[in-house]
Formats: C-alpha cells, structure tokens, sequence
C-alpha cells in the first residue's frame, strides 16, 4: 500500500498530469503552500486529499505530510514530476514482493528542459531517496533537504521524469525563492563569505556542470542550465553576504 505526497504552489497546469502518472498509488496527498490558482480545486475534482499548509520550509512541508499519510509506504513527487509505467512496474516489485528488506529507494532523476532531456550536467547523476517506509526517520534541511531513512536503502533502475521552467522567467522566479532560503539556512549555520567565495563558486559550478559533467552535450538547452545554475551559486552568496551586512 503506498501514500503518494506531492507538494504544490500555484501548479494548476501540472497537477493534473502528475496525479494522472500515480493513479496506482492507493492514496494521494496534495500538501498545499496556499496557492492562488486552482490547484486545490482540480486535486480535490480527481479525488485526491488536500491540505493547505503555509511553507515554513521543505522539509517542514513534507513532514507534514507524512504524518497525514495512512499507508507503510510513502513515495514523495512534486507537481513537475511525472512516474512513468516502467518505473510504476518497477516500484510495485519492490514493495509488493521484497527481494531485500529495504527502507528506502533512491530515484532517478531526467530532467526534461524545453524538449531536451537533460542527460549530463548537474541533473544527469542526480538521485533522490523518495520512496521509504513510515515510521523510518524525518526530513531535514531549509531547502536541498534530505530524507533521513534508517536501515538499508537502494536505487531504482528506471528514473522519474522532471518538466521544470517552462521558460527563463519561471527558472528565474524559482531560483530567487530558492537562494533566499539557501542564504538564510547558510546564515543562521553561521557562514560567511566574501568577494572571493562570490566569484569563485559560480565559476567552479558552471565549469564542473558545462564541462566535467559533459553538459555541453544537452546542446543550447544544457549551456542555459549550466548558466543558470551558476547564476544559482552566486545569488546564495551574494543574499549570504548582504545578510551579514545587514546585522551590522
């Protein structure tokens, strides 16, 4: 038996697609950060169980939902994710007939940008722990959180896919949210930076992303990427720095 959780923002053009990829899931939770749109009304329209529940910080939200949910097992996707049927299948197995006792089950990641999908840079090594049993630990963490599962853990063959940034302005809007809580976790962990650090940690990421991690090879929409990651890395500094500015 397994609790689907997704967390939602004003995605009334994603909910309905998302859910659609977890119609075998047994139950369905929308965790909602009081959206504008009609994201609660179309959830709520397909059935599935929503709460509106002001965002302190990710991992906050997703705790929360676990505690709402009813099921051992606890997948977690966001609105822009979407479960294909080889990985649904795959799942399945694992829960329904163990091989192992496992508790948790990291996911593949594609990302899936403009029509492109992402196979290097940043996003083509990327896995993340999102299927666990209740009961086997929290999440952790402002932003970039992670989820703590106790006990022996796996990784998925097939991977989930992932629709983000519809155009620049929506990867800029996310970004700017994202390095505000970046900033501020990095702040109240009592980390500083300076003009050195500012500059050096955009540069070291596009570099890593573009060219170690072979993100050229996403064409135009990989370079993007990479830019826009950097510009990720120097914004969390840059706030970082005027935070300590302005406590003085």
């Amino acid at each position: 038996m397994i609790t689907a959780i997704i967390l939602t923002k004003n995605e009334e053009k994603n909910i309905k697609d998302c859910l659609k990829s977890l119609s075998w899931c047994d139950e369905k939770i929308v965790i909602d950060d009081k959206s504008e749109d009609r994201t609660l009304e179309i959830a709520q329209k397909l059935g599935t169980k929503a709460y509106s529940h002001r965002l302190i910080n990710f991992s906050d939200q997703r705790n929360f939902g676990l505690e709402k949910a009813k099921n051992d097992w606890i997948l977690f996707i966001d609105a822009d994710e979407r479960i294909p049927q080889a990985l649904w299948y795959e799942i399945m197995q694992y829960v329904n007939e163990p091989i192992e006792n496992f508790n948790g089950f990291f996911l593949k990641r594609i990302d899936v940008i403009w029509g492109k999908e992402l196979k290097h840079g940043e996003s083509g090594t990327l896995k993340l722990l999102r299927l666990g049993k209740k009961g086997n630990g929290k999440w952790k963490g402002i932003v970039h959180e992670k989820w703590n599962i106790s006990g022996k853990t796996e990784t998925l063959n097939n991977p989930l896919y992932h629709y983000p940034h519809a155009t620049v302005g929506d990867f800029l809007q996310k970004i700017n949210k994202y390095t505000d809580l970046r900033a501020k976790e990095l702040y109240e962990q009592g980390i500083r930076t300076n003009w050195f650090l500012i500059l050096l940690y955009p540069k070291t990421k596009f570099i890593l992303n573009y060219f170690i991690r072979l993100g050229f090879l996403d064409g135009l929409p990989g370079l993007i990427t990479a830019i826009m990651m950097s510009f990720h890395s120097f914004l969390v500094r840059g706030k970082l720095w005027l935070l300590w500015q302005n406590k003085k």
